[in-house]
């Protein structure tokens, strides 16, 4: 039992750093899948080199990730509000080709970066942007206005 307690202990504190760290660190992963992934590997390396307990005890620990895991996801789905605590919400970091300075500094998301993922999806200016979104994984998305003109230089907004 003291096995599943500890993996519950370091769950929480590995949900809680990646919850820290923030989403535009993350990239692809969910927090939950970089959580899972990192220690998972970790766990088991130590029950088969018999660093740990045994064989059972990184069992019971990767169970009990696996569990934790299901037990969130499960949260998320049947608690629709719980989402904003387990997942995160996506912020509005441009709306209306203005770009959001004090939610991208708060999000720790650098203009560059902002500019980056915009030529990524094809978009020259931020002017052009009607909407960008920093969504719960990390990635962006953007909205762009009707009737832009791609062919115009790219401009950087001023702080």
């Amino acid at each position: 039992m003291e096995i599943v307690a500890r993996a519950l202990v370091v769950f929480v504190f590995l949900w809680f750093v990646t919850r820290v760290v923030g989403r535009s660190t993350l990239g692809e992963l969910s927090t939950f899948q970089l959580v899972l992934f990192v220690t998972m590997g970790d766990m088991v390396q130590q029950g088969v080199t018999q660093q740990d307990y045994s064989v059972t005890a990184a069992v019971l620990a990767v169970g009990t990730f696996a569990t934790a895991t299901i037990f969130l996801t499960w949260v998320n789905a049947r608690f629709p509000r719980a989402r904003a605590v387990v997942h995160g919400v996506p912020v509005v970091v441009v709306a209306d080709g203005e770009p959001s300075f004090e939610v991208m500094k708060r999000e720790r998301v650098s203009l560059d970066d902002l500019m980056e993922a915009a030529r990524q999806n094809g978009i020259e200016r931020i002017a052009d942007v009607r909407l960008a979104v920093l969504e719960t994984t990390g990635q962006l998305s953007f909205f762009t206005q009707s009737g832009a003109d791609p062919h115009r230089p790219v401009d950087r907004p001023e702080r």
